[in-house]
């Protein structure tokens, strides 16, 4: 499931008439970087979700494999977003990607599916906070040797995971982060990490675009 139903606020003006997942970087929107990356790791079905002028996402899509979880009436956060999202993507874990990220090096999400293992109900890729290009703030997450996280470190979430989406039930809430799920998970020492091999960009603000192009074209 490929997230793209955000406001886009820290991306203004660019966004002012355009959703964030429809900006080029280097060409090419990030959204179509987004899919490019999920067809080349095999990954199906595949689902965008949209809220924003999601008109504008329905009409770049047309034509495309790609199913749309609408969520015109109320943005549902990318917990309820993904909850809503189920029937379209078929049973077993998910893979969730945000589009306003540029990687270069391994495909992130064909690494994610080599790693995957029994022992977890979350994956999810990471970089050193030294190596988070564009990124404000400081680390989400620290891991033990295992792989294990825990909350606040030197490691950055970079916007892909694979995730059992069962306990997304247990959420009462329509609207909600999957951060809610991820600290269930930690607690439980069933949430892990995967260090992406690669550069990586957060695509957040304008200034962030000449960035992402220049990792692009540095690799």
């Amino acid at each position: 499931m490929i997230f793209a139903a955000g406001l886009g606020t820290r991306m203004r003006p660019l966004t002012d008439n355009r959703p964030k997942p429809l900006i080029e970087v280097a060409g090419q929107t990030l959204l179509d970087r987004a899919l490019a990356m999920g067809r080349e790791a095999r990954l199906s079905p595949i689902v965008v979700n949209s809220h924003y002028l999601g008109a504008q996402i329905a009409d770049h899509l047309a034509g495309q494999d790609v199913a749309i979880s609408d969520e015109s009436d109320l943005l549902l956060d990318t917990g309820g977003g993904l909850r809503k999202a189920l029937p379209l993507l078929g049973g077993g874990p998910v893979m969730t990607l945000n589009p306003d990220v540029v990687w270069s090096g391994p495909n992130p999400l064909a690494a994610l599916c080599e790693a995957w293992d029994e022992r977890m109900d979350a994956l999810l890729a990471l970089v050193p906070i030294a190596a988070a290009t564009a990124r404000v703030g400081g680390g989400d997450f620290s891991m033990d040797a295992t792989g294990r996280l825990a909350r606040r470190g030197d490691f950055v979430f970079a916007g892909a995971q694979i995730i059992r989406p069962e306990r997304l039930a247990e959420i009462p809430d329509r609207m909600f982060s999957l951060n809610r799920i991820w600290d269930v998970l930690i607690a439980e020492g069933r949430a892990f990490g995967m260090i992406h091999r690669g550069g990586w960009c957060d695509v957040g603000r304008p200034e962030a675009i000449p960035l992402a192009e220049a990792l692009l074209t540095d690799g």
